[in-house]
């Protein structure tokens, strides 16, 4: 029996015995850093490097001239032309043309010029130089890119906004319209206005009111008085029975 025991309990050759492995958890950290000395903090704020700002490059900002460069033959004759212009002209409009072919460009000028609107051509730095310099100074910003001027020597919003809705290939970027700079929503809104002529027609017909109105209070009183007058003259003759005398006889 023993014997039998020992055979069942004892390994048999080959066999591995059975293995199990226990996984133990790290040990918990206790141990923190310490916090540092307030004075070392401050030291550490003070040293602190600090690098300079990132200079811009050397591209990003135009380059201002140090010296003005002297104007050419052709530009003195350019900004001569452009200066008469600006006298002579009661409208003038900057509009951006945005890349319309010769065949657009006679068709805009033809409607335009059956209203007495000019087109003119002139160049940017010619336009720019002449600008700055004059009252007209705050019109710079609109000369950006490929730009013409309509000029006309009365004021036609109205006409030239209607050729504009003809050319979508121009773009309407703002106005002088009698010494007055207008953005183009302003010119716009100064083509909705009525004529000069309405608007005399108006003031005079308001002053008129006004002056008649005026006449008829001022000898409202004196008449009143009048024909109180009157009345009483009247209750005292004697054929109106006012005589006291005789109605005691």
């Amino acid at each position: 029996m023993a014997a039998t025991l020992c055979v069942k309990f004892l390994p048999k050759q080959g066999w591995v015995p059975l293995t199990q492995s226990v996984r133990h958890g790290s040990k918990a950290v206790t141990r923190h850093r310490r916090p540092v000395h307030i004075l070392k903090q401050k030291l550490l704020a003070v040293t602190e490097y600090i690098p300079p700002p990132r200079a811009a490059p050397l591209d990003a900002y135009p380059r201002e001239r140090l010296t003005q460069q002297e104007d050419t033959p052709l530009m003195a004759i350019l900004k001569r032309n452009l200066k008469k212009l600006f006298e002579d002209s009661k409208m003038i409009a900057v509009v951006q043309n945005n890349n319309s072919n010769s065949e657009d460009m006679i068709m805009f000028k033809h409607r335009l010029h059956k209203h007495g609107i000019s087109v003119k051509f002139f160049p940017n730095q010619v336009t720019l130089s002449f600008v700055r310099d004059s009252v007209y100074s705050n019109m710079a910003p609109l000369f950006i890119g490929p730009t013409v001027l309509l000029v006309s020597e009365k004021t036609k919003v109205k006409e030239m906004l209607a050729a504009l809705r003809s050319s979508p290939q121009m773009t309407l970027l703002g106005a002088c319209i009698e010494n007055t700079l207008l953005s183009s929503q302003g010119v716009v809104s100064y083509s909705k206005l009525p004529s000069a002529t309405v608007i005399q027609g108006e003031l005079v017909s308001g002053l008129t009111t006004m002056t008649a109105r005026t006449a008829s209070m001022l000898q409202r009183h004196p008449a009143h008085l009048s024909a109180l007058l009157q009345q009483y003259v009247k209750q005292q003759s004697p054929e109106a029975g006012g005589d006291p005398a005789a109605q005691a006889s």
